[in-house]
């Protein structure tokens, strides 16, 4: 018997320093127990800047110290269209103390609406998305959208609260190119996940040719989506080089350039300056 296939390092991708994975979940799965290792390859691996995802103010409370010294790490906070049945006033006002007195707290996020799930009923998850859109209008912060099965309902209320061309984030996108192509034409920007890879996702490739370089983004959504060749495995930041290699090569630029791009356009649309730390 041959010797089974070795899959390649992400260190061997040798990509800069400069890279940004902009939607991560830190604290599930084995990341949390290994926080400095995790982030230390991510480091070896070119990634400089990671946003960290907070379900909700609770889970801000109860984990933001566990991110002290990190600064490569930004924080995105909200309650997602899962805990929508039990979103309260309350949370939008913490939601709102918790950003007026933490600067690493960059975005209102994920919010949205995920019709496949139904964790929480329709009617719940728009309160709960329509209340937290306006939380971040009136603290001028971005927003993180996740959408699963409801798409044209997702775009709608960002139209009817007024948010074309506010700096809306579609987190783990997943669509084809139509809906890629009216993302970008109402100012909007797009992130994308390791699932770009799979062999059978034609239409998230497709989707990626239509995208502006400059609205790209890329992310791993850890410990979820790992890409080829670590599909199944549990994802983290050290492998978002093989999203960022499929992304160059639809895009027909180097990986280089792309990334550097794409790290760019993170830490502009979340206003992080490349002077650290926060304070």
């Amino acid at each position: 018997m041959g010797k089974k296939k070795q899959r390649p390092l992400p260190q061997e991708l040798n990509l800069p320093a400069g890279g940004a994975d902009s939607h991560v979940h830190l604290d599930m799965g084995h990341l949390s127990h290994t926080l400095d290792q995790v982030l230390a390859r991510a480091g070896s691996c070119g990634v400089s800047t990671l946003g960290h995802v907070f379900l909700g103010p609770e889970s801000y409370r109860r984990g933001e110290k566990n991110f002290s010294g990190y600064d490569q790490v930004f924080f995105i906070l909200g309650v997602h269209p899962h805990d929508a049945r039990n979103f309260s006033r309350d949370d939008a006002s913490d939601i709102i103390e918790h950003a007026g007195k933490d600067k690493k707290i960059r975005a209102v996020g994920e919010i949205g609406l995920d019709f496949f799930y139904e964790h929480s009923l329709p009617q719940e998850q728009i309160q709960a998305f329509r209340t937290q859109l306006d939380s971040a209008r009136q603290m001028s912060m971005p927003v993180v959208i996740h959408s699963r099965d409801a798409y044209p309902e997702t775009v709608s209320i960002l139209m009817d609260m007024g948010l074309k061309d506010y700096p809306v984030l579609w987190h783990c996108f997943g669509q084809g190119p139509e809906q890629a192509r009216e993302i970008i034409s109402l100012g909007w920007h797009i992130s994308i996940p390791g699932s770009v890879t799979y062999k059978k996702n034609t239409m998230l490739r497709e989707a990626v040719k239509t995208i502006d370089p400059d609205r790209l983004l890329l992310e791993t959504d850890c410990p979820f989506l790992a890409p080829e060749p670590y599909r199944g495995k549990e994802n983290e930041p050290a492998l978002l080089g093989f999203t960022a290699l499929q992304v160059a090569q639809i895009k027909n630029m180097r990986a280089e350039e792309l990334w550097i791009q794409c790290g760019a356009n993170c830490r502009r649309f979340f206003n992080i300056a490349d002077t650290l730390p926060w304070h």
